[in-house]
């Protein structure tokens, strides 16, 4: 035969069965809230706000790599805003300026008609490579019969000739 199970806390040690035991007192000191008995309450109705990581510090060698960067940037805008009033840019009527001496370079320029740097008009442009003077001039005499001057480029882009005259202003 067996014996029943004490009654009470089976695990309460050296008091009689059938003796109530006391509550635990509040550990931490926190008070009960009435609803939640045994569970201590929390501080506020949210969670904590993990703290926000601190700024980070640019160092030496990426302020230089961006400085690098704009560098290259402002040259390659400021290259193209220069080469937008190149000779590969002209149409029939434009005027140009010739920048150089030179006959192998002239450095010719569109600028507006009424600038005082106007010294040709463009009669003709023609698309294509001209590899003698010869085959330049009879393109142009085809194209503008007035023509006093050619000039051809190529190798940048694409190839042309522009039939030129003097402007008179």
């Amino acid at each position: 035969m067996t014996t029943p199970p004490p009654q009470g806390n089976p695990f309460a040690q050296g008091q009689p069965a059938g003796q109530p035991q006391a509550p635990y007192p509040p550990q931490g000191g926190y008070p009960q809230q009435p609803g939640q008995p045994g569970f201590p309450p929390q501080g506020a109705p949210y969670a904590p706000v993990p703290p926000q990581p601190s700024g980070r510090k640019l160092s030496f060698k990426t302020i230089k790599n961006i400085v690098i960067v704009v560098a290259v940037a402002g040259i390659a805008i400021g290259g193209w805003i220069t080469s937008r009033d190149d000779a590969n840019t002209a149409a029939v009527g434009d005027c140009m300026h010739r920048g150089s001496t030179s006959d192998n370079n002239p450095d010719l320029e569109v600028v507006k008609c009424s600038d005082a740097k106007a010294q040709y008009v463009v009669l003709a442009k023609i698309e294509g490579s001209f590899l003698t003077d010869t085959l330049a001039s009879s393109k142009c005499e085809a194209k503008a019969k007035d023509f006093q001057y050619s000039y051809t480029e190529s190798g940048d882009g694409k190839d042309f000739l522009l039939c030129l005259k003097d402007y008179k202003k």
